[in-house]
């Protein structure tokens, strides 16, 4: 059994952060009576769903409704309120603030030029009804919200992983999946290319986005310190190597230049 690692508060410990700074809060605005909107909202509750919020937000509607009623009410934005399209769909990850996860569907209405958001909340070991029925997207875009967050569909018909392997540990859009990678991430492309009686050999995998290695490729980033193959990068740093004209011609654009010389260079 591979060492556990807590991982309650890994976000937390990045490098750069300002405590300090709370970002804007997007305006909500109430539904005008009699607007396009408010048909919509009276669309719903007529089906029997329970409204629990709705706001206008950035001009689209936003509603709040019950987990348990999340397939009949995609079913009514459908079929009464002609949202024809499910351009997304998936979740937010609420579980260290309210022990929750927040599912929102983006509708589209083509026929209005009209946006709406349906939004539900559930725990964290509760499912959700598959909307395959309704929208045929809903197929990857749910397997997507299975394999980065765990959120169990009830009723799909193939839920398994969509972008990580069959084996992988843990859902990497989990706020207390490190950003990095946990142990297992470190080592699966070790283990499974060349085997785990490698790992001493090899090490485990640097996935570190922001870092740079030095040794790497001829360093075309550092103009006018370029390595050249075989070259020491340590004698290249205490002199400065000349770039060629071709190269510079090539890459490097001077916009300060006038049309006519562009033309002659041409």
């Amino acid at each position: 059994m591979r060492r556990y690692v807590p991982k309650d508060n890994v976000q937390k410990k990045a490098k750069y952060t300002d405590r300090y700074w709370v970002a804007p809060r997007v305006p909500r605005e109430s539904i005008e009576e009699g607007s396009f909107f408010e048909e919509v909202v009276t669309n719903l509750q007529n089906r029997g769903i329970e409204i629990l919020d709705s706001y206008i937000e950035i001009g689209q509607l936003v509603v709040k409704i019950n987990p348990e009623q999340n397939l009949e009410a995609v079913k009514s934005m459908r079929d009464d309120s002609c949202f024809k399209m499910c351009s997304e769909l998936s979740a937010v990850d609420y579980l260290a603030k309210d022990g929750e996860f927040e599912i929102f569907y983006q509708l589209l209405n083509l026929d209005e030029a009209k946006r709406a958001r349906v939004v539900t909340r559930i725990k964290k070991e509760q499912g959700i009804e598959s909307i395959c029925p309704v929208f045929k997207m809903a197929n990857f875009a749910e397997r997507e919200m299975y394999d980065m967050f765990g959120i169990y569909v009830n009723n799909h018909p193939y839920l398994k992983r969509i972008l990580m392997p069959d084996d992988w540990v843990g859902h990497p859009l989990l706020k207390t999946y490190p950003l990095q990678g946990d142990e297992a991430a470190s080592w699966y492309e070790v283990d499974k290319i060349f085997g785990k009686e490698y790992r001493d050999i090899i090490g485990p995998e640097l996935r570190d986005p922001a870092r740079i290695d030095r040794y790497d490729t001829q360093r075309f980033a550092r103009v006018g310190k370029e390595v050249p193959f075989g070259a020491d990068p340590e004698l290249v740093d205490k002199t400065e190597t000349p770039i060629e004209d071709g190269y510079s011609k090539t890459f490097l654009t001077d916009y300060t230049t006038g049309s006519k010389e562009l033309e002659n260079r041409r």
